[in-house]
C-alpha cells in the first residue's frame, strides 16, 4: 500500500545511524517487495534482525495437501461443519485447515481461542477477514484490534501473532471465526482504484482515511516480556518442487524489538462496512465488488445495497461460465437470492468451477424482478488457475450441490 506512515524513532536520513541512549546503534533492516524496486519500509531493531539460535521443523497440524476437483463439479463446503461446537484449544495460524488452494492462493479456516505462536508468512501476504468474534493482532509494526467484518492485510514476512478474544469476554458471543486468504504473491488494492502515483482514486469504493495501521510501535515490554527472551517464530516457506513446509526459527531475543520504522509497507486493517458498494441501472459484474487482488487471483466482496432500478431489470447475476476463472463465494450473512433453494447458508462456500456454467437457483432468476435492495455479506475469491481440494474441503462437501439445479440426483 503506498500510503507513507511513520512511527517511533527514526533518524533524520534513512540510512543514517539510529542511536541508544548508550551511545550504540539501532540495526536498520529494509522490507521491501519486488527486491528494490517496489514498496519498502524501514525498521529500526535493538537486536540483530538475521540472528537466529535454532532452527526446526515445523510439522503442521494439518495436512497442505489438495486433490484436483476431478470429475468438474460446483460444490458446497460447509465450514461450520469443521469445527465442533465448544471445542477448545485451536490458535489462528495452526489451527487453520486447508479448505482449497493452487500454486496462486490458499483458502483456510479457523475457529480459535487460544494463542498463536509468533509467526511469519514467508511465501506470499495474507488477507485475513474476520467473520466473526475478535482478537488482538500484534506485530513488529504495532497491534491491532481486529473485530467482525475486519481484513487484516499482512505482508509477506511479517512476524505477529493473533490473540483471540474468548468468546463471552468483551461483550463478543461467539469465538474468533478466521477466514484467511494466503497469497504466493502480494495482495493490495486493485490497480484502477490507484492513481500513477499510488492514490486511492475517486471511483474505488474505498479510500485511505478507511484503513487502519498498526498502533506502535509495540515492544516486548509493553506486552509484559523480557526483551532478551529467546523466541520462537514458526515460518512457512516452500521447497524445491513447491511443496509448502515449515520452520520453527528461535531468536535469542524477543521478536518485539522494533523501536521505529517508515515507509509504505505495512499491515494495515479495513473493515467490509467501509466499503461503499458500486450499483447501476442494470446487473453490475463482480469486478464491480473488488477490493484486493494478487498475482492470478482477486478478491471482492458482496455487501447489503440498492440493486437495479431499470423498471425490467432482473438484480440477481445471469447465467455465466467462468472461461478462466474458479469462483468461490463465501457466504457471511444475509439472504443470498441467487441460491434460495441451495442448502446454501452462513458459513458456506459455493465452488464454481472454469468450464462449467453457473447462475441462480431455479425460480430465483425469476422472482428477483422488482427487487431493489439485497441483504447480503459474502467474500468472493475469482483465481485465473483452477482450485483443488484441501483436506477441510474434502472433509464438508456435501455432495449434493452439484445437481442442485435439476432438483436432486
Amino acid at each position: 500500500m503506498a500510503f507513507y506512515r511513520a512511527q517511533g524513532e527514526l533518524p533524520r536520513q534513512r540510512h543514517t545511524a539510529l542511536r541508544r541512549p548508550d551511545g550504540g546503534v539501532f540495526y536498520e533492516e529494509l522490507m521491501g517487495e519486488e527486491g528494490f524496486s517496489s514498496d519498502s519500509s524501514l525498521l529500526y531493531h535493538r537486536g540483530l534482525p538475521s540472528a537466529i539460535s535454532d532452527a526446526q521443523p515445523w510439522e503442521f497440524t494439518w495436512s497442505q495437501e489438495t486433490q484436483p476437483n476431478h470429475p468438474l463439479l460446483p460444490r458446497h463446503l460447509k465450514l461450520h461443519d469443521l469445527f465442533a461446537a465448544g471445542e477448545t484449544g485451536a490458535d489462528a495460524v495452526t489451527g487453520r485447515r486447508l479448505v482449497l488452494g493452487n500454486g496462486d492462493v490458499r483458502i483456510s479456516y479457523v475457529v480459535a481461542d487460544a494463542p498463536s505462536p509468533w509467526y511469519r508468512n514467508g511465501i506470499g501476504d495474507e488477507c485475513v477477514y474476520v467473520e466473526r468474534g475478535a482478537a488482538r493482532v500484534e506485530t513488529v509494526f504495532g497491534a491491532f484490534d481486529v473485530v467482525e467484518g475486519d481484513y487484516l492485510i499482512v505482508p509477506r514476512a511479517t512476524t505477529h501473532r493473533w490473540l483471540p478474544v474468548v468468546a463471552g469476554d468483551e461483550g463478543f458471543a461467539e469465538p474468533l471465526r478466521a477466514y484467511a486468504i494466503e497469497g504466493n504473491s502480494h495482495i493490495a488494492p486493485p490497480k484502477r482504484y490507484l492513481s500513477r502515483y499510488g492514490q486511492l482514486l475517486e471511483h474505488a469504493p474505498y479510500c485511505e482515511r478507511d484503513l487502519r495501521g498498526p498502533e506502535g510501535p509495540l515492544l516486548a515490554e509493553d506486552i509484559g516480556a523480557e526483551s532478551s527472551t529467546p523466541t520462537e517464530v514458526y515460518v512457512k516457506h516452500r521447497v524445491g518442487g513447491g511443496q509448502i513446509v515449515g520452520t520453527i526459527y528461535t531468536y535469542p531475543y524477543h521478536p518485539l524489538d522494533v523501536v521505529g520504522w517508515d515507509g509504505c509497507l505495512y499491515p494495515y486493517a479495513f473493515n467490509v462496512a467501509d466499503f461503499m458498494p458500486i450499483t447501476g441501472k442494470v446487473h453490475q459484474p463482480p469486478p464491480v465488488h473488488q477490493v484486493f487482488e494478487g498475482t492470478n487471483f482477486v478478491v471482492c466482496n458482496f455487501v447489503p445495497r440498492k440493486v437495479d432500478y431499470h423498471e425490467a431489470s432482473i438484480p440477481v447475476p445471469y447465467y455465466h461460465s467462468n472461461v478462466d476463472s474458479d469462483e468461490i463465494m463465501f457466504y457471511v450473512d444475509g439472504d443470498y437470492e441467487a441460491r434460495k433453494g441451495s442448502g446454501i447458508g452462513k458459513g458456506s462456500i459455493s465452488l464454481h468451477p472454469g468450464g462449467h456454467a453457473h447462475g441462480p437457483q431455479p425460480g430465483a432468476y425469476e422472482n428477483s424482478i422488482g427487487v431493489h435492495e439485497f441483504d447480503e455479506l459474502a467474500v468472493m475469491v475469482d483465481t485465473f488457475r483452477p482450485m483443488e481440494l484441501g483436506e477441510a474441503g474434502a472433509v464438508v462437501d456435501d455432495g449434493l450441490y452439484a445437481w442442485s439445479w435439476v432438483g436432486g440426483r
